[in-house]
């Protein structure tokens, strides 16, 4: 897919990335490699489309609003986006997400990023997807990307003949995204990019860290540890 021709700021923060020669990349996703929260979203809007039952969609939803004042863990709240889907067609769920995904966050992804995406594949560096989103959502947006299934560890629940079940099979969330990198991959990053302080500890097992777009949070975090910062040239501050 063609990128929008990058300024020189974005130039160098790619070109400083290559520097690195890295061999193994892994990447946040919502808020590192376009704006927004696309597994948020992705769950409001299928609650608020009647994609899901209205009954279940007004149950978590009210869920969704004690996650927001702390009653309901990230790791429960991003869990029950997924399972909250069990008995559902995958090739349904498939169709809708690539359905939201195209008309509320394409236009949000941040081309400087799917250039750098682009360089380290002709240079050969394995690419990782992490993210606590949906692989639904995440499987359809790596294709903008060239990131295989294979290489994305993101929030799943088990599918039995087609059909979604309520078996979470993986939560990759803060320390999730180490500890599933490790079991996956087998072997710590070159170089990590996130957004949040869910992506802590990925940042921290890379050898070179960035803090993309960060939350203000990590942007402490970074500045105190010395993690490279780079803010979008379409956001930039």
């Amino acid at each position: 897919m063609p990128v929008a021709k990058l300024t020189d700021r974005a130039t160098q923060f790619i070109e400083s990335v290559l520097r690195l020669e890295p061999r193994l990349a892994a990447f946040d996703c919502d808020g590192t490699l376009w704006s927004g929260d696309a597994g948020e979203g992705f769950f409001t809007w299928e609650c608020q489309n009647r994609f899901v039952p209205e009954e279940l969609a007004r149950y978590e939803m009210a869920r969704y609003e004690d996650y927001r004042q702390g009653k309901v863990s990230e790791d429960d709240m991003d869990g029950e986006m997924v399972t909250m889907h069990a008995g559902m067609s995958e090739a349904e769920l498939d169709r809708a997400t690539a359905e939201y995904f195209d008309a509320n966050i394409a236009s949000g992804i941040f081309p400087e990023m799917q250039e750098l995406i682009s360089r380290l594949h002709e240079r050969g560096c394995e690419i990782w997807a992490v993210s606590s989103t949906n692989e639904w959502v995440i499987r359809y947006a790596m294709q903008r990307y060239g990131i295989p299934p294979e290489r994305i560890i993101a929030a799943a629940a088990r599918a039995q003949n087609g059909r979604v079940t309520s078996q979470l099979t993986r939560m990759p969330s803060g320390e999730g995204k180490s500890r599933l990198i490790r079991e996956i991959v087998k072997k710590d990053p070159d170089v990590a990019f996130g957004n949040s302080r869910w992506d802590v500890a990925m940042l921290s097992i890379a050898r070179h860290a960035f803090a993309v777009n960060p939350n203000p949070d990590l942007e402490e975090l970074a500045q105190k540890r010395g993690w490279k910062v780079y803010w979008p040239e379409s956001i930039a501050k």
